[in-house]
């Protein structure tokens, strides 16, 4: 008798990207009943997400949009460490701390507006700060302690959700698999073109991070994404010497600027194992991947200033990730009404680990018809054009 294989089920849905992005929106459409297919040039988490900190941050984001879905993700991130376990989810807490008094004085003005929107953010003097940290400076004008500020190990964190997915939701992965193009049915997107051959589906979801824009051009839409430089140096293992994630009051407005060129802050932060990591920098130079030793001396130099203790720690390697940047810094989330079909979910900046969890619930949600947790307009694609 001759048996003949079943063909596969088409899946509902195509997640372009296997960084944490994209198995966070894998993993939560895999637990509400749809069949999903990841797909990735490279492997795991290869791009920005293996070159990230793991920040689950809502110390950097005034009152808004982006703050109500980091709100969101933080509970979330939460939920996941309770329920899969395996990727070093640390509630350490973060210490912002200024220089000046005046830069003292917009950190409390900033807290104000946080604590309306749910953080818990606690002024700390400068005669507290030893209490949370010992070996800061003793220069210092003051901070802002944000309790709710955490960290994971990235790599592990996404590895652990498309496990997760394959193994209790039936989704595929396919690594080493380059998407060339989108497959249409009038204007609606019903699935990808690949290197390995054409996937039917009946919706496609762009997290490809920084490449993001390129995805969305396949589709004959605009996203302006583009890569934003930044270096990470790793000390070697060391008895704890910093207790929480500490970065100087100058790191939001790094953030939120729209200037191309160069901006460095002191961000310190000890990890389970024993190495510092200190960042931070930000420039818009394509996708360059030289290493600029003066860039690696500023940022050593820095840590330094912020905690005096380490100029006597070696640094032992730094590593550099290009951070998908959006003009607005708000990512790109939800449904693209140019390209029916076709969902985005990149262009988060820095803050991709941070809104992983929630980005994919709302991906999830909306892909499934249900109304979701945040307002999603201000993340809208169409807003650019």
């Amino acid at each position: 008798m001759c048996h003949i294989a079943p063909v596969p089920a088409a899946p509902d849905v195509v997640v372009i990207g296997a960084g944490v992005v994209g198995a966070a929106c894998a993993w939560h459409a895999a637990r509400a009943g749809l069949r999903v297919t990841v797909v990735d040039r490279g492997p795991v988490a290869s791009g920005t997400t293996g070159a990230g900190e793991g920040n689950i941050l809502v110390s950097d984001k005034p009152a808004g949009p982006e703050l109500e879905l980091a709100l969101l993700s933080a509970r979330l991130w939460s939920d996941l460490a309770a329920e899969l376990g395996g990727f070093e989810h640390h509630d350490k807490g973060g210490l912002v701390v200024a220089a000046s008094e005046s830069a003292h004085q917009n950190l409390l003005d900033t807290g104000l507006g946080q604590q309306a929107a749910g953080v818990t953010a606690t002024p700390v003097a400068p005669d507290d700060l030893p209490g949370y940290e010992p070996h800061l400076a003793g220069d210092l004008a003051g901070g802002m302690y944000y309790p709710q500020d955490a960290q994971v190990q990235p790599m592990l964190a996404a590895a652990r959700m498309l496990a997760d997915a394959r193994g209790h939701g039936g989704a595929e992965l396919r690594t080493g698999v380059q998407v060339t193009g989108l497959l249409r049915d009038g204007e609606r997107v019903v699935g990808v073109d690949t290197t390995s051959g054409s996937i039917p589906a009946a919706a496609v979801v762009n997290a490809a991070g920084t490449w993001g824009g390129q995805v969305a051009e396949l589709a004959g839409v605009h996203l302006p994404v583009l890569p934003r430089r930044g270096f990470v140096l790793v000390t070697e293992p060391v008895p704890v010497l910093v207790r929480h994630k500490v970065y100087a009051a100058e790191y939001v407005s790094d953030v939120a600027s729209a200037d191309a060129g160069l901006h460095t802050s002191p961000v310190v932060e000890g990890t389970d194992a024993g190495p510092i990591l200190i960042g931070s920098s930000r420039e818009r130079v394509g996708f360059d991947r030289s290493m600029p030793a003066e860039i690696l001396r500023t940022l050593a130099a820095a840590a330094v200033r912020l905690f005096p203790v380490l100029a006597r720690v070696n640094v032992i390697r730094a590593y550099r990730g290009f951070r998908p940047y959006c003009p607005d810094h708000l990512p790109v989330i939800g449904p693209d009404p140019r390209a029916p079909g076709l969902w985005h979910a990149c262009g988060h900046e820095g803050a991709g680990v941070c809104l992983a969890a929630a980005t994919g619930h709302v991906i999830a949600a909306s892909l499934a018809g249900r109304s979701t947790e945040v307002d999603l307009v201000p993340f809208r694609p169409e807003r650019f054009g």
